[in-house]
């Protein structure tokens, strides 16, 4: 499976409204199928958030031509300022992602990595996923981009913030983060956003 990661910013006033435009506009699509939508809660604000999921880089690149030859991508009807899409691939020992219900309240976390960071941080992930599983229970997805410069994107999903909070914690002691790979990251994003009606990650 191949994601793609759709960031549509406007005013704050206007995500409802754009997201319920965008998600008609990607209706129209013969491939592809959208995994969650959300709203940025905290982080920077004014942005949705969709994630798609491809069957082939073909399938996607079909789309990004699309919207790119549109004159209203998204049909943003000049509320959309700025469209951002990230392409990505999970790693590849997590599952592919599925419609389930996490709480409501979604992380994304991008970790921009150093040259050559990208090997270990696999390596200590898929050790620490099973002894930290309370915790990692709550991912979603990560996912390597496949373009741009060397990062990762994982997708977290709870119930409460401070259940991510307590989690966190809890897993403080030698099981998260995974070994190895906090040291290959230069710098990082998080963002925190709720889900919207009807996404089937909720």
């Amino acid at each position: 499976m191949i994601y793609d990661l759709i960031a549509l910013s406007g005013p704050l006033l206007g995500t409802s409204s754009i997201e319920r435009n965008a998600l008609g506009w990607i209706s129209q699509a013969s491939v592809g199928s959208v995994l969650g939508h959300w709203h940025t809660e905290i982080g920077e604000l004014g942005r949705v958030l969709i994630l798609r999921g491809f069957h082939t880089t073909e399938q996607l690149a079909r789309e990004r031509h699309r919207a790119a030859e549109d004159r209203d991508p998204f049909h943003g009807n000049g509320l959309v300022r700025a469209i951002t899409q990230d392409s990505y691939r999970a790693f590849p020992f997590l599952p592919a992602v599925e419609p389930r219900a996490y709480g409501g309240i979604y992380e994304f976390r991008t970790y921009f990595l150093k040259p050559g960071g990208l090997p270990p941080t696999l390596d200590g992930w898929r050790e620490a996923i099973g002894p930290a599983k309370e915790y990692t229970d709550h991912l979603v997805i990560n996912m390597i981009a496949l373009d741009g410069p060397p990062r990762i994107t994982h997708i977290w999903g709870f119930e409460t913030i401070q259940q991510r909070f307590d989690l966190r914690r809890q897993h403080g002691a030698g099981l998260w983060p995974p070994k190895g790979g906090p040291e290959q990251i230069d710098h990082a994003t998080s963002t925190i956003a709720l889900a919207g009606k009807g996404s089937p990650l909720c």
